[in-house]
């Protein structure tokens, strides 16, 4: 359905929530930019500070652009694979406790871990998000674009979602709080970014991954993430017009498998030298790029870019397996270790810029922590929203200050990730039965498989290569000891062993 008439058919349910006070023009607009897959040094941009081989391997001027507009978050982090993040946006709450662990499937009741020897799944919420109570296996929430729409944001959602599988309430992002959809749907990746394959939707081919409401572009020369972008723009100009303030959710499919290559982009890495699979690879990064540039232009042109806050982000790690990937195994998120699905870094750190004319420094950086949780507390502050009634305990915390003041840092904040789920076979690092922790310089990771723990010092050692555990094991101890009291406090799962049908116990 074209986005002119999802807008005529839904504008007056919006109506109600609307206030005068909230149309004002002084609210910002906040537009939240999440790329799928994006590795931390996926970009030409070096977020480390230091230029590295990766680097070098990507054109992304316009991500550039806005860095130099806005903040770099250096040490941002999500969780392992997508759709616990997701919810951890949407809800600000810790997968640990939400227990949307895994990766949810299009289908209903469906369990995606992958079946393990050792052990049985974790009773994780299979059914993802829900914004309804009494679904089984989900997690019951009040998710932000409902904050924002009742309090006079035009919200509007474009692509992936990936909260809940069909027959769910949060398949749809309409029952999530968004007045616009475009593209989400349950699914987590495309079937296809070809418009000559109709983006997955040819008759007897289509799937559960087919992406849907883009048929204007079918048989044309406009890829996935090029739709995408043209659908956002169209979908601000209605709030743009009204002077009311906007929440654009823009969740890009790009740059998840399949990785299809953007032929506007792809022969230049060619030629350079890359194989053909990290070429394609490549070109997908430039068309994210792309966009990012065409919201910017388009923000000028009419005159919102100062009221217009801009936050552009990945939901995991870079995927760092071959195949998919071309090359070496593990080696394309470097200096970071591993990749998606991993609680190392290369797992979990992202990508994190803030553009917020007048409130962050421009072309600054920052240490401050983030994490995916963080994101919901942080909007509702810029919104001006401080009596924005949720159901759920928050575990995130909002990094405006660290915006105003980029020396701010909060080292002592203890970060935990939890994963007891099997994504794949076989087990790499830190990846399948694992948690980690975070508290100043020092990383645990802790295998729950054997229940051993490792030491990393990240301050010298940001790849994660050099176990401190037998040199510091007083330290290990109060870690892993800290570990399991923050998963006792969320009331995280745990998976069960198959020999004694038993849930494994709490680190220490």
């Amino acid at each position: 359905m074209a986005i002119q008439l999802k807008l005529f058919l839904l504008l007056w349910t919006s109506a109600v929530a609307v206030t005068s006070a909230a149309q004002s023009s002084t609210r910002p607009n906040i537009i939240f930019f999440l790329v799928d897959d994006l590795g931390w040094n996926d970009l030409s941009l070096p977020i480390s500070g230091q230029v590295t081989a990766n680097n070098k391997k990507y054109h992304t001027p316009h991500i550039e652009q806005l860095a130099r507009e806005g903040i770099i978050f250096r040490e941002a982090y999500m969780t392992p694979v997508c759709t616990p993040t997701r919810v951890s946006l949407i809800t600000g709450v810790n997968a640990a406790r939400h227990r949307v662990t895994n990766w949810t499937s299009p289908r209903k009741d469906h369990n995606t871990d992958a079946e393990d020897e050792q052990f049985s799944p974790a009773a994780w919420n299979i059914n993802g998000f829900s914004p309804e109570p009494g679904i089984p296996r989900s997690f019951y929430g009040t998710p932000l674009p409902q904050v924002l729409r009742d309090n006079g944001y035009f919200t509007i959602h474009i692509g992936k979602a990936h909260w809940g599988p069909r027959g769910t309430a949060a398949a749809s992002p309409h029952n999530v709080g968004f007045i616009v959809n475009v593209a989400g749907h349950a699914a987590g990746h495309p079937q296809s970014y070809l418009p000559e394959e109709e983006y997955g939707n040819m008759p007897g081919k289509g799937s559960f991954q087919s992406v849907p409401d883009l048929e204007p572009y079918y048989q044309t020369d406009v890829f996935l993430t090029d739709a995408l972008t043209k659908e956002a723009l169209k979908a601000i100009d209605y709030p743009v017009s009204q002077d009311q303030p906007f929440f654009l959710n823009l969740g890009h499919y790009a740059v998840h498998t399949p990785i299809m290559g953007d032929k506007k982009y792809l022969q230049p890495y060619l030629d350079r030298g890359l194989d053909s699979v990290e070429a394609r690879y490549a070109s997908l990064v430039e068309g994210v790029d792309k966009s990012v540039g065409d919201i910017l232009a388009y923000l000028k042109q009419k005159n919102i870019h100062k009221n217009t806050v801009f936050i552009f982000a990945s939901d995991n790690g870079g995927l760092s397996l071959t195949p998919p990937r071309g090359g070496t195994a593990h080696t394309h998120n470097l200096p970071l270790n591993v990749g998606k699905g991993s609680v190392y870094e290369g797992g979990v750190r992202v990508p994190l810029i803030v553009k917020y004319d007048g409130v962050a420094k421009q072309g600054a950086v920052s240490k401050n922590y983030v994490l995916a949780e963080d994101i919901f507390p942080t909007l509702l502050e810029i919104a001006g929203i401080r009596d924005g009634k949720v159901i759920q305990q928050i575990d995130g915390k909002s990094f405006v200050p660290a915006l105003r003041d980029t020396a701010l840092a909060d080292p002592e904040r203890v970060l935990v990730w939890h994963y007891p789920n099997k994504w794949r076979s076989p087990d790499g690092p830190g990846i399948n039965y694992h948690s980690a922790l975070r508290r100043g310089k020092w990383k645990l990771i802790y295998n729950q498989r054997n229940g051993k723990a490792y030491l990393y010092d990240l301050q010298r050692d940001i790849g994660e290569t050099n176990d401190l555990s037998a040199k510091n094991p007083g330290l290990t101890k109060e870690l892993t000891r800290l570990l399991g009291q923050k998963l006792a406090e969320y009331g995280a799962l745990m998976p069960v062993d198959k020999k004694t049908g038993r849930q494994l116990a709490y680190p220490e």
